[in-house]
């Protein structure tokens, strides 16, 4: 019996490797196309304070104090802005996403 269960894992590990394999080919082509869904959406589905903070954020790598301390606004400001601008970032990224693997059928 334990012999029919390692047959059973090894297959299954050939099956993995292979998706893997699969599954890690060139992606360069999505990867262009999420780039560009990306500067789409923070140019037209987030505010431009929104863009302001998120570039600041995550293009410039300065903490919530400090964006809060150029702006001249509280740390807590800038957490909420961050936070309602990734969530539109999420909602148009994941319809494109979604447009984007019904154009594959």
């Amino acid at each position: 019996m334990s012999n029919t269960r390692y047959r059973r894992g090894g297959i299954y590990a050939a099956d993995m490797a292979s998706y893997v394999r699969v599954m890690s080919s060139d992606n360069s082509a999505q990867m262009e196309r999420l780039k560009r869904n990306l500067v789409r959406a923070l140019q037209e589905d987030v505010t431009s304070r929104q863009r302001q903070v998120l570039l600041l954020y995550y293009g410039e790598r300065m903490n919530m104090r400090e964006i809060g301390e150029r702006l001249g606004v509280d740390k807590s400001t800038v957490s909420r802005t961050i936070k309602r601008g990734e969530r539109r970032l999420q909602r148009c990224l994941r319809y494109g996403a979604k447009a984007f693997l019904d154009e594959l059928k």
